[in-house]
C-alpha cells in the first residue's frame, strides 16, 4: 500500500519570494542594530483584485507574509481598532501601526505613513488614478496619519491634527463631501464639529466619527433603517445618502469610540455603556426583537448594556471583548 503524504503549504507564493521591508524605524542605529524586531504582515483568502498584496491575482489558502516592518521592541503600538477604547496616554516616540481591509483593497500604516494595494476603481487607493496595485505602495499624498479605515469602495483616515480625509467613490455620500463624485486623492472632510476628531469607522457606504468632546457625527448611505442615528425623517439629501456629516443628537452622553456595521452602528462610552442604532432584521441590535419599522423610534440610538469591563465593541457579529 502506498502512503500518501499531504503537505500543507504555508503560502501559495513560492518560498523564494522576498518579503519587502516597508518601514525601518529611524530609532535604529549602530548601537542598537542588533535589537530590532520584525513586525510581519500576513494575508490570505481570495485576492482576485490584488488585495492580498502578493504581486499577483491569487487565492491564498493559508496565511503568507506580505510585508515587514523593522522596529525596536516596545517602541510601537497597534492603533486602536474601530470600536476600541483609545489610550490617550501614549508615550512620545512610539510608532503607531495599523492595518485595515476594505472590500477589495487593503492598507497598512506605520509612523504616519501608509501603504495601499488592491483594486483601484473609484480612486479608493488615493493615488490619483484608478489603476490597481498588486503590491503595498506608499501613498505620498497624505502624511501624519494616525488611523485608517477602509470601506467598500472608499477610504478614510485621521491625521495627527485630528483632521478627517476621505477618497474613492463618493456615491451615497460616502465621502462626506457636498458633491457626489469620486475623489482620486485624499480630500479633507469639512465637518461642523468643533476641535479634533479622535476615532473613525466606516463600513460599505456609511461612516461615523467621534470628536474629542465625545460627539458622534455620521454620513453616507441611509435607506430608512436608521444606521446614521439621525431619527425618522432625517436621511438622504441626494441619491439615497447623506453627504454632509451630521451630529447624532439622540446620544445623551459623550462617546469614546464607534464602530460601523453594514446597516447599523455601535458606540461605546469610557464608562462601558454600549449604544447602538440602525437595522435590526437579524437581531443585530440585541434588543430581543427585530423591529423593522423605518419611521418610528425603534431604530434610534438606545442604551444596550452597561458595564465597567466593556473595552471593545465590534460590528459583524456584534461581540464584545472583556478585560
Amino acid at each position: 500500500m502506498q502512503r500518501l503524504t499531504l503537505n500543507r503549504h504555508f503560502s501559495s507564493l513560492p518560498t523564494t519570494t522576498k518579503v519587502p521591508v516597508l518601514y525601518k524605524s529611524p530609532q535604529i542605529n549602530e548601537s542598537n542594530h542588533n535589537d530590532p524586531v520584525t513586525l510581519q504582515l500576513f494575508s490570505w483568502g481570495r485576492g482576485a483584485s490584488g488585495q492580498l498584496g502578493g504581486g499577483i491575482e491569487e487565492i491564498r489558502l493559508y496565511p503568507a507574509p506580505v510585508a515587514n516592518l523593522h522596529l525596536l521592541p516596545s517602541s510601537f503600538n497597534l492603533s486602536p481598532a474601530p470600536g476600541q477604547l483609545v489610550d490617550n496616554n501614549n508615550k512620545k516616540g512610539v510608532t503607531e501601526v495599523d492595518i485595515s481591509c476594505g472590500l477589495f483593497h487593503s492598507a497598512i500604516l506605520a509612523d504616519g505613513h501608509f501603504w495601499m494595494w488592491g483594486k483601484g476603481e473609484g480612486g479608493r487607493l488615493g493615488f490619483g488614478h484608478e489603476n490597481p496595485a498588486f503590491l503595498p505602495t506608499l501613498n505620498p499624498f497624505l502624511d501624519s496619519v494616525r488611523s485608517i479605515a477602509l470601506g467598500g469602495v472608499h477610504s478614510a483616515a485621521i491625521t495627527s491634527l485630528g483632521h478627517i480625509f476621505t477618497w474613492g467613490y463618493g456615491g451615497f455620500g460616502a465621502l462626506g463631501h457636498p458633491v457626489y463624485h469620486r475623489e482620486l486623492f485624499p480630500r479633507l472632510v469639512e465637518g461642523s464639529w468643533d476641535g479634533k476628531t479622535r476615532c473613525i469607522s466606516t463600513s460599505g457606504t456609511h461612516t461615523a466619527v467621534v470628536t474629542e468632546s465625545g460627539e458622534v457625527y455620521t454620513w453616507g448611505r441611509e435607506e430608512g433603517d436608521g444606521r446614521l442615528g439621525l431619527g425618522p425623517g432625517r436621511g438622504p439629501n441626494e441619491g439615497g445618502g447623506l453627504s454632509i456629516p451630521c451630529k447624532v443628537k439622540a446620544l445623551p452622553v459623550p462617546m469614546a469610540t464607534v464602530s460601523c456595521g453594514g446597516f447599523f452602528t455601535m458606540a461605546l462610552t469610557e464608562e462601558g455603556q454600549i449604544w447602538n442604532w440602525g437595522a435590526n432584521s437579524n437581531y443585530e441590535l440585541g434588543r430581543g426583537d427585530k423591529c423593522l419599522c423605518a419611521y418610528c423610534h425603534c431604530c434610534d440610538p438606545q442604551l444596550l448594556i452597561t458595564g465597567d469591563n466593556f473595552l471593545h465593541t465590534a460590528y459583524a457579529c456584534c461581540f464584545l471583548v472583556f478585560d
